[in-house]
């Protein structure tokens, strides 16, 4: 059931970060371009993905540039992201375990920062990133069981 489960998260955000590229890429080649999840002035993912938090979770560009193949969208990076998740589901053992618990947690911490940055630095509602926050979080709910399972039954996966 947890397989099944991780392959529907996996794949809801593959979908979600492909879509956030989608609307990056088509923003930058018509800024009057309007994604189907802009429902009105603040409540925008264009404007979201568009703007510097949209690249390298805003932080990259401090160190790299704007400019920089370093500065990747943060659609490319959840796509990584989710692929790594659903091929590191299907291995046993603690390495895998613990990759899973620790990418997880990464995506959370990201998760929270790029919320705080929608909420007091962009005041904008994007649904398309809430969605992602969602499914972070309940892949790290999982990753979380697993990890459990594995510490009180070692032999089993």
């Amino acid at each position: 059931m947890a397989g099944v489960l991780r392959a529907v998260l996996c794949a809801a955000g593959a979908a979600l970060s492909v879509y956030a590229l989608h609307v990056e890429h088509q923003a930058a080649k018509d800024p009057s371009y309007r994604a189907a999840c802009d429902l009105g002035p603040s409540v925008s993912c264009t404007r979201v993905f568009s703007s510097r938090w949209g690249r390298g979770l805003g932080l990259l560009e401090l160190l790299v540039g704007r400019d920089s193949a370093l500065n990747v969208p943060n659609g490319a990076i959840g796509l990584l992201f989710y692929l790594l998740q659903g091929m590191l589901g299907t291995w046993r053992g603690r390495a895998a375990a613990l990759a899973l618990v620790g990418t997880s947690v990464a995506s959370a911490l990201a998760s929270l920062w790029l919320g705080a940055v929608l909420l007091f630095g962009l005041r904008d509602l994007c649904v398309v990133c809430l969605s992602t926050y969602g499914v972070n979080l309940a892949l790290l709910a999982l990753n979380l069981q697993r990890w459990k399972r594995h510490k009180t039954s070692p032999k089993t996966e």
